[in-house]
């Protein structure tokens, strides 16, 4: 069985704990084996920690890089920044010597030596390029449902290092939705930032809000069941976001939020409590309805 390091980030496990435990299912189902990564830490955030210090931001991050090494498995993300942050690092470390001499040096006191022997993926990506057939194979369709997919910004940039897809016009997480039998519907503005990314949501809640409501209307107008997403950043600024535009601005969208994993999660027939969709702050009932509805049709 393939085994990965499981990295989780902070966002998955302090705010939403059921993506953890949809991705360990989803990924059983697939054959895959997910290996915890005892003492990993932030990854540590691209926008905020890699803006102020690049040498903390390479050694947190090779510090995260040789747990996985220990694990002997490659690393897979449940988050676009911690994706960007890991891929990025990785790459860093493994092309320039002086900088992995120096990241070495400071990373001694803690007892570890980053090595450079482990990739880093993205589990959407992993997904769709190793495991697209079994999906199909596993899933019952999801015809009827309208969804609308948001990719986020750290996944795909920078293009010329990643090469992940079309970074100006994505089609792969479109393409899993329809091979789930959903339709992926077309919106204004679909590939704009969420508004949390680049340390925004940080720094400035009330521009971070307003480019999130600008998302949420585009959505809104395209009469999507949900937003689909592959990141848990995102995920908490449309989630959480939704509610602080209903306290600060009086707004209402009441759109679910979903994660891919816990998508793949439903089609898989999965126990939605154990995917953790009680647990968002906007209702999910709506398009766990929908869901019931087009599987009994």
């Amino acid at each position: 069985m393939t085994s990965y390091s499981l990295f989780l980030g902070c966002i998955v496990p302090n705010r939403y704990p059921g993506i953890e435990s949809a991705t360990k299912m989803v990924f059983n189902k697939l054959g895959v084996n997910l290996k915890d990564m005892l003492g990993a830490s932030c990854c540590p955030a691209p926008g905020v920690v890699g803006s102020f210090s690049e040498q903390t931001w390479l050694t947190v991050a090779a510090r995260n890089l040789a747990i996985a090494e220990e694990n002997r498995a490659d690393v897979v993300t449940l988050c676009n920044g911690c994706f960007g942050t890991l891929f990025e690092a990785n790459n860093t470390l493994k092309n320039e010597e002086e900088t992995r001499k120096t990241v070495n040096a400071l990373l001694s006191k803690t007892g570890r030596i980053y090595r450079g022997n482990v990739e880093v993926h993205h589990f959407a990506k992993l997904i769709y390029e190793g495991h697209l057939d079994q999906v199909k194979r596993l899933s019952q369709s999801l015809t009827g449902l309208k969804i609308a997919v948001h990719y986020g910004c750290h996944l795909l940039r920078p293009g010329t290092l990643k090469k992940i897809d079309n970074p100006e016009k994505p089609v792969f997480v479109d393409e899993l939705v329809r091979n789930l039998g959903a339709e992926s519907v077309d919106y204004k503005d679909k590939h704009m930032c969420c508004g949390a990314g680049g340390g925004v949501r940080s720094s400035n809640l009330e521009l971070a809000l307003d480019m999130t409501k600008e998302k949420l209307e585009n959505v809104k107008a395209s009469q999507a069941d949900c937003i689909l997403n592959v990141c848990a950043f995102c995920h908490l600024q449309f989630d959480r976001g939704q509610r602080e535009l209903a306290e600060k601005k009086g707004l209402e969208y009441n759109i679910p939020v979903v994660h891919l994993t816990q998508l793949l999660g439903l089609a898989f027939g999965l126990n939605p409590r154990l995917l953790g969709l009680q647990a968002h702050a906007i209702s999910t009932q709506p398009f766990l309805r929908k869901i019931t509805k087009v599987s009994v049709q």
